[in-house]
């Protein structure tokens, strides 16, 4: 029986998720609209905020509170204001909506969170206006966001129909997805804490209230958010309701990253030998499976499967087409005929990986592992030998988050590669392995020689310089990609001109950024965001091969 023919072209299953919201229609703006709308993503409102990395260390020293700040008056009831000109009117949920009263560094770090309640209203009381005031200057991230927060403000407050002390709609500014009010504290409210707290401190003023508001319009929850961990714990002691701010944690937290593999069940020949297809093409075979896996499948994910006494099946999904998946089969990296640079691949992850570093068809690669699992080492010579050899791209260039473990040492001398020098140790590292692997019988000169050629075709720079730069034809590793944020890790990829591909990596278990976590990092979301991508590949890997002290090391301490 004749096989049956190969697929024409490749499709996907799953569109390609975008890597950050889409922006808003401008169509959906009113006439009176005094700022452009910006990102707003629909997919991931809910009815509490999700969780954005706190930033409190910016607003540790508080400025000093006005002597009686005026609140204003807040309406219990919904909103009926309609939204501005929508194209499809997003539906209010039904029961009753919440009064969120929004603390300082939760518009300091995510300057769009107003925009981000839905149905429910935001209240701003006079100090957040005050501390915004006092933080607004200087070129760091938390001075543009409070600029950026005070212009969206300024907007709300100047649109057609806005009454500061009835409250201004959301959506009159094009977001209309939110749906509520946002209201300005105008009038004086009786703020009466405990005589153990200050009453000049501005937590504590914010603390005042929310409770002055929960007592005004009870029964209406009335719910604080701010990212700030010891006032929440103080509003639950006094018997408020405190949240976190939750908008960009990618996961949750008994949720795992998407690990890039998957092992196909036990029974699996059992239950689908029937219906597999398979052929071949060139060194590769083919096979078409159906059944009640391929749901579950992304684009190229690998699925392995190992039993004994039975063939092993090591392939990557390449094709999702309606109930039916296309897999092929996998590159041996680890025969030394298919050494990479001198390297072989020691475990199945790392294969696993090196056929993603070595396609051309795969334009953004993430790779995530603790210590000694050789995501640098494979990064490197997968990039050298498609550099050097293939000619497949001109240069390779390396970048990492210049985030110290311990204390800062200070400034460092030189140009922008000498600066960059000390945070390139693994870099160097690899570098002298893979030299000596490559030229280890041509002597004292031939390795000399090769040093000198391999840095000649990389170029380290630093992420403070990215803005605006366009990679062509690059081969570009971003290292430690486990402390970028994922504003720091969007402006990095979009440098990505025509043929460059991209390369990050890091240890999850390993974040030394303050206030990013595991679920809120960029790598995590850039993992999240790229699944399912026909261009994009990822993959966990599992065992350290860097020594045993190494690995005992990782599981120990």
């Amino acid at each position: 029986m004749p096989l049956p023919p190969a697929p024409a072209q490749r499709a996907s299953r799953l569109s390609p998720k975008a890597f950050d919201a889409q922006p808003a229609d401008p169509k959906l703006l009113t006439k009176t609209a005094q700022v452009t709308p910006a990102k707003t993503r629909s997919t991931q409102t809910a009815t509490t905020p999700r969780k954005v990395q706190a930033n409190t260390a910016a607003v540790e020293k508080r400025p000093s509170a006005l002597p009686s700040p005026a609140p204003a008056p807040v309406r219990s009831s919904p909103k009926t204001t309609k939204p501005a000109a929508p194209t499809s009117k997003p539906k209010r949920r039904n029961g009753p909506t919440k009064l969120f009263v929004l603390d300082t560094n939760v518009l300091m770090h995510d300057p769009m969170s107003l925009f981000r309640f839905e149905e429910h209203d935001v209240f701003l009381p006079m100090i957040v206006l005050e501390e915004l005031d006092g933080h607004k200057k200087g070129m760091t991230e938390v001075a543009r966001n409070a600029r950026q927060a005070s212009r969206s403000l300024d907007a709300l407050a100047c649109a057609q129909g806005a009454d500061l002390g009835k409250g201004s709609p959301l959506n009159t500014t094009g977001y209309s997805d939110a749906l509520g009010q946002l209201f300005f504290q105008t009038q004086a409210l009786d703020l009466s804490l405990p005589l153990a707290l200050p009453q000049g401190k501005a937590d504590n003023q914010i603390l005042g209230v929310v409770k002055a508001l929960g007592q005004l319009h009870a029964p209406r929850e009335v719910v604080l958010v701010s990212k700030d961990i010891n006032m929440r714990v103080k509003a639950r002691a006094l018997g408020l309701q405190a949240e976190d701010y939750q908008n960009d944690k990618t996961l949750e937290d008994g949720d795992l990253l998407y690990p890039g593999s998957l092992a196909l069940p036990a029974d699996f020949w059992t239950q689908h030998g029937k219906t597999v297809e398979s052929w071949q093409q060139g060194t590769s075979t083919f096979y078409r499976i159906s059944g009640p896996i391929v749901p579950s499948l992304f684009m190229n994910q690998f699925v392995y499967f190992e039993a004994p006494g039975e063939p092993s099946l090591y392939a990557r999904v390449t094709e999702i087409r309606d109930k039916t998946a296309v897999l092929r089969t996998l590159k041996d990296f680890t025969h030394l005929k298919n050494a990479v640079w001198g390297v072989t691949t020691r475990n199945r992850e790392q294969n696993f990986a090196m056929n993603l570093l070595t396609d051309p068809d795969i334009d953004f690669v993430t790779l995530a592992g603790t210590a000694g699992t050789g995501k640098t080492l494979m990064a490197l010579a997968a990039g050298l030998t498609q550099v050097l050899d293939d000619r497949r791209y001109t240069e390779i260039i390396m970048t990492r988050a210049t985030v110290s473990v311990g204390e800062d040492i200070g400034f460092l001398p030189g140009t922008e590669e000498e600066k960059m020098g000390p945070w390139m140790g693994a870099l160097d590292d690899n570098l002298e392995f893979l030299a000596k692997g490559d030229g280890g019988n041509a002597g004292e000169w031939g390795r000399a020689a090769t040093n000198e050629l391999i840095k000649s075709r990389i170029k380290i720079k630093s992420m403070n310089f990215m803005r605006g730069r366009t990679f062509m034809n690059k081969y570009v590793i971003i290292d430690e990609a486990q402390n970028l944020t994922p504003k720091q890790m969007k402006t990095l990829i979009t440098r990505a001109g025509p043929g460059t591909k991209i390369i990050c990596m890091g240890n999850l278990a390993q974040i030394d950024t303050p206030y990013l976590t595991e679920g809120s990092s960029g790598l995590t979301y850039a993992v999240d965001r790229f699944k399912g991508w026909a261009h994009g590949g990822h993959i966990t890997l599992a065992r350290g091969e860097r020594s045993r002290l190494a690995d005992f090391a990782s599981e120990t301490l």
